[in-house]
């Protein structure tokens, strides 16, 4: 590889974290080419682009990136996978799904939007984020619970003695 194609390779990775909210640094190096294969293509289902590079490139493009972290620096030694997603926790739950029956793939660091989690036991926490969806599906959700309750009680036989007390008072007013 010469001098230009490493430099549009760390262009191209400066501008990946300069854009992602969220992306994991993983070791899959024991991983057989069928297996390794088989991730490739469950990433790409799931919409998570996948990157084999350099260290020393992805260093590079760290440094030169808004997300310049030493902590994510310090990780990268050894074969290194650059995981990308829109989603906070696919990839963890794609690692473990991976790992049903082997160590590898394991988690070196996860950039979650600002938080950094550094090292294979931050896996279960990364599984149990919330997305973004998630997080709105739940609030409203909440927020539906006191209205249904009230349209409960006011359909139920409490709710038609409430009704018949509303009417009368709105009699006696006329």
């Amino acid at each position: 590889m010469n001098k230009q194609q490493k430099g549009e390779i760390i262009e191209s990775l400066t501008d990946q974290f300069n854009e992602a909210q969220f992306f994991y640094f993983i070791d899959e190096s024991t991983l057989s080419a069928s297996k390794t294969s088989s991730l490739r293509r469950a990433a790409f289902n799931e919409n998570i682009h996948y990157n084999v590079v350099k260290n020393t490139l992805i260093k590079k493009a760290l440094q030169a990136s808004n997300k310049n972290n030493e902590e994510l620096i310090s990780v990268l030694s050894g074969p290194t996978a650059v995981f990308f997603s829109s989603n906070a926790n696919n990839i963890a739950k794609l690692i473990k799904e991976f790992r049903a029956d082997a160590e590898k793939p394991s988690l070196k660091a996860a950039y979650i939007d600002s938080d950094i989690f550094v090292g294979d036991k931050e896996l279960k926490t990364l599984i149990a984020l919330k997305s973004k969806e998630e997080l709105v599906g739940e609030v409203i959700g909440l927020l539906q619970s006191p209205i249904k309750n009230v349209l409960g009680a006011l359909q139920s036989s409490s709710g038609q003695k409430i009704a018949g007390l509303l009417k009368t008072i709105e009699e006696k007013n006329n």
